[in-house]
């Protein structure tokens, strides 16, 4: 009898109480102050989702709180969106304008190249066949012949012009590509569009042998 008593007194003794397995309300460790903490957490989240950005590194569709390159750049409603979209469009053509600038340019030194190096071989003297039929051809034939044969190389500045040509397209094809990592469907398809428009515009020329 001793020993039932003795063990009944023990396991009463070590019997959990309600208020410590569901949490007394005034306790820090209580499972209201944690359902208290929980909520506010929540709320938070809910409150920050609204001024945040709304980044995604798979295929979207995302419009308003998308946000492009930095935290300031952020979109914030639809007339926004639709001039960063007009934006992209028109970055695109600027670079294909950069584009056909520099081949124009090139095109234009070699010319004077051509030009120079013609008059210079039409100053030279002709050879003893140029009294006849076809020495008078060659004659004819041969500044030209002599200035593409001659080579050519630009000067300092010229090739400053150059390589700043070549520097700007470079520069305007990197933000394109920043811009594309962002999977965003609408900013593709303007990129698409605007390759499309300035390769039709300054693009179109002659081809074919000149």
């Amino acid at each position: 009898m001793s020993m039932s008593s003795t063990e009944s007194s023990n396991f009463e003794f070590t019997k959990p109480t309600s208020s410590a397995v569901m949490g007394d309300p005034n306790e820090t460790g209580g499972m209201g102050n944690m359902g208290g903490v929980g909520d506010t957490g929540n709320t938070g989240n809910m409150d920050m989702a609204g001024g945040t950005c709304n980044i995604s590194m798979l295929w979207n569709w995302n419009t308003i709180d998308a946000c492009f390159l930095s935290d300031s750049w952020q979109i914030k409603s639809s007339g926004a969106f639709a001039g960063l979209c007009i934006g992209v469009v028109l970055l695109v053509v600027l670079m294909e304008f950069f584009r056909r600038a520099a081949k124009i340019y090139d095109e234009q030194l070699v010319h004077e190249h051509r030009k120079k190096a013609t008059a210079l071989a039409a100053t030279a003297p002709a050879n003893n066949s140029s009294e006849t039929a076809n020495g008078a051809l060659i004659a004819k034939e041969r500044p030209l012949a002599f200035a593409d044969t001659v080579p050519y190389r630009p000067s300092i500045w010229q090739q400053t012009i150059r390589a700043l040509l070549h520097t700007l397209h470079f520069a305007l094809a990197y933000w394109i590509m920043l811009l594309a990592m962002y999977f965003n469907g609408y900013i593709i398809i303007c990129i698409f569009l605007g390759a499309f428009i300035g390769f039709f515009a300054f693009q179109w020329e002659q081809i074919g042998p000149s």
